[in-house]
């Protein structure tokens, strides 16, 4: 694609946005009725801020969903600390509630505006950041663009980039040179991660290595946990988490497979609890006993599967066990984040499919913290393998908890990138303090 290619495409998907953007209240309204968008504070997606902007200098912040806005709190919490307003935006009811249990008052929280000119330009008119600051592998052309036009520096921080995407991009040079060229600073995962930007045009690029690492272990009811420690007993645990179609069944198998040796309970955590009834179902048409999270059904001795379907409770359901399963690795491709597991003492078990951690289960697995399986069979001797060898189970654990505490780091890296877009904020600040939100 040549260059005035590339531009007359970003022009055309400019205009065709603002053509359509009338006619987006019906997709929007679709979303509400599904429970994915909040009906009260609808108008934010069409950039319409619900706040006021506060006197200072202002940085946007923008997370996708809860691993992006877990992963840049801390980087919240340090610019705060310096003087200057954060308003964050998020695209999910359940990440808006992460930032109202974790950050509280301390940031402005809207919904992110809808990539069309309107709306990101009524966000921007509005708001005036100073500095954007977007996490892992948002790339939304239009606000990228008008961002671009107002000279307002954008940082990709905690940067990865899939093999599918980097190839969908490699497809349209032009097209990403038009887009990358427009970001400030790209502060990437991995050495892999930063060739892949580099490739595509974004300058300058460094390594920071994953933020997820440098965040607190996922949070938990400790009442829940009290309670489900209890009534499971002694009995053993193993979840299946994060898991795709496909994968639970495989745990109803497995489960099925070791219950009569090891009087086991199996927990399994949908990475999507939409489809929580319809694994329920499947599940007990293979005579398999379902408690469900939800229902705040008791795990009776009777029980087979505990069915995680809750979001934003993944510290509850891994403080259950000490063997954990990742899944979109065995039937799905790109795989989960492993750190999580790690970071709350569990062996981990992985299929093979894993392009989007790459580096990550490398290093777990070189380590010791991590084994792959190739099928269903594979993850059901190394389930029985790690319940039945304590030595084993607790050597993989010890290795994942010194491999997170080996990788932090990336932290104090992204903030020492951050230094000159950040700096001139904080002279900013003392000049003009900013008042209370």
């Amino acid at each position: 694609m040549s260059s005035f290619r590339a531009r007359l495409a970003l022009s055309s998907y400019r205009w065709i946005g603002s053509a359509i953007y009338p006619l987006v209240w019906s997709y929007l309204a679709i979303r509400a009725a599904k429970g994915k968008e909040d009906p009260a504070r609808r108008r934010e997606r069409y950039g319409h801020a619900s706040e006021p902007r506060p006197q200072g200098p202002l940085v946007w912040f923008h997370a996708a969903s809860v691993g992006e806005t877990n992963a840049v709190i801390p980087m919240i919490k340090e610019i705060r600390r310096r003087g200057i307003h954060v308003v964050l935006t998020t695209g999910t009811m359940t990440s808006a509630r992460v930032v109202a249990e974790r950050l509280g008052s301390t940031v402005i929280h809207q919904y992110v505006p809808l990539d069309f000119k309107p709306a990101v330009s009524r966000f921007l008119n509005y708001w005036e950041p100073d500095l954007a600051i977007i996490a892992e592998s948002e790339i939304w052309p239009m606000t990228i663009l008008e961002l671009g036009r107002r000279h307002i520096p954008q940082v990709l921080v905690n940067g990865r980039m899939s093999d599918r995407t980097f190839a969908r991009w490699k497809r349209r040079p032009a097209l990403a040179d038009a887009l990358f060229e427009n970001l400030a600073l790209v502060i990437a995962q991995s050495d892999v991660d930063a060739e892949r930007f580099r490739t595509l045009g974004a300058l300058p690029v460094m390594v920071s290595g994953n933020l997820k690492v440098d965040t607190d272990a996922p949070p938990h009811d400790p009442q829940a946990l009290k309670e489900y420690r209890q009534q499971i007993g002694t009995r053993k645990t193993w979840a299946a988490i994060s898991t795709f179609d496909g994968e639970e069944a495989a745990a109803g198998v497995v489960h099925r497979a070791l219950k009569e040796r090891t009087g086991l309970l199996t927990i399994i955590v949908p990475r999507h609890p939409d489809r929580s009834d319809a694994i329920e179902a499947a599940l007990t048409a293979k005579g398999l006993k379902v408690a469900r999270r939800t229902r705040r059904d008791a795990l009776t001795p009777d029980v087979d599967i505990f069915l995680g379907d809750t979001i934003g409770e993944m510290g509850l359901y891994l403080r259950l066990t000490e063997v954990a399963f990742v899944g979109r690795s065995l039937f799905a491709e790109g795989g989960q984040n492993p750190l999580e597991p790690a970071m709350l003492g569990c062996a981990i078990l992985s299929g093979g499919n894993v392009q989007n951690f790459r580096e990550t289960y490398q290093t777990l697995a070189k380590n010791g913290s991590a084994k792959i399986v190739r099928d269903v069979e594979m993850l059901a001797k190394g389930v029985n393998y790690l319940l039945a060898n304590d030595d084993m189970r607790r050597s993989m654990i010890d290795a994942g908890l010194e491999t997170v505490q080996e990788m932090r780091g990336a932290l104090s890296a992204t903030m020492k990138g951050l230094e000159p877009y950040i700096n001139p904020l904080i002279v900013k600040a003392r000049l003009n303090p900013p008042t209370d939100n």
